[in-house]
């Protein structure tokens, strides 16, 4: 599964579909029915990024990662979660009765406790439908902004693997070092912005040439035309040095660290003497 965070406007269908699908029904040999309330098999994170006046809130879809090196599998007891042939992490709705260490053995924290029926439970990638021949699972099929895309990542043909090609794609959490099955595009990274005005005439200031730079890396934007400028994904606590440039006026240099997202307020600009 491939997850693209730019075209996620946190519509919440993927969530919806899956509750759709899973509460109240029962797959036997794939999963128990998800309680209506507490448990998030396609979880939708809401990261807020930015300060006053520059602030974005990024969506970030979270289902199980369905990892190769899976800890839950690791942690099991006879055989109660398995990994399909198709990558597909399996917990056995019947062998996993009472094993609540499933629980805490998934660093993402999506194995979910239902209390009533003594079981762990996560999202199957909707397994039981593709086993029918279905595509794809609920939330990748109801997601109207196709921010989902499910497939053969091995089938250089398949949506799934052209949309990985096109991009860089990278993991949530790269450092849990667990091989996931699900990678994202354009996860949020830090920015720097900012608005540029004349200060002799207090016009905001349209075209302005801001160049960001850093070891081994450069790029130059223009303001525009409210004088806004921003470099987005960016390094993380990473020092740039912004420069702004505009013919007849003094140019102006600020040294960033990216401890966090960075506006820099209005930057006025002096005409040149």
């Amino acid at each position: 599964m491939v997850i693209d965070i730019s075209k996620c406007a946190g519509c919440y269908c993927c969530f919806i579909a899956c509750k759709d699908e899973h509460c109240g029904h029962d797959f036997p040999g794939y999963a128990a029915p998800q309680p209506m309330t507490g448990q998030f098999w396609m979880n939708l994170v809401e990261r807020e990024r930015g300060q006053y006046p520059r602030v974005k809130t990024a969506y970030i879809a979270v289902p199980c990662m369905h990892c190769e090196e899976a800890n839950c599998i690791k942690q099991a007891r006879d055989g109660a979660v398995y990994r399909r042939p198709d990558c597909i992490v399996i917990i056995d709705p019947a062998k996993a009765k009472g094993q609540r260490q499933l629980v805490d053995s998934c660093p993402y924290r999506v194995i979910y406790w239902n209390e009533e029926s003594g079981l762990p439970q996560k999202c199957t990638f909707c397994a039981h439908l593709l086993d029918e021949g279905w595509k794809e699972p609920r939330c990748a099929e109801m997601c109207p902004a196709g921010a989902i895309t499910f497939g053969d990542l091995d089938d250089p043909k398949s949506d799934v693997a052209q949309s990985a090609a096109a991009n860089r794609t990278e993991a949530l959490h790269l450092e849990y070092g667990l091989k996931e099955s699900v990678i994202y595009i354009n996860l949020p990274k830090k920015f720097i912005a900012g608005t540029v005005a004349y200060e002799d005439s207090d016009d905001c200031a349209p075209g302005v040439a801001v160049t960001a730079r850093t070891a081994g890396w450069e790029q130059t934007v223009e303001t525009d035309g409210f004088g806004d400028f921003e470099f987005e994904d960016l390094a993380d606590n990473q020092d740039y040095t912004v420069t702004l440039t505009a013919d007849g006026y003094e140019p102006r240099q600020f040294n960033v660290k990216t401890l966090r997202d960075m506006h820099l307020g209005v930057i006025a600009l002096e005409k040149s003497r």
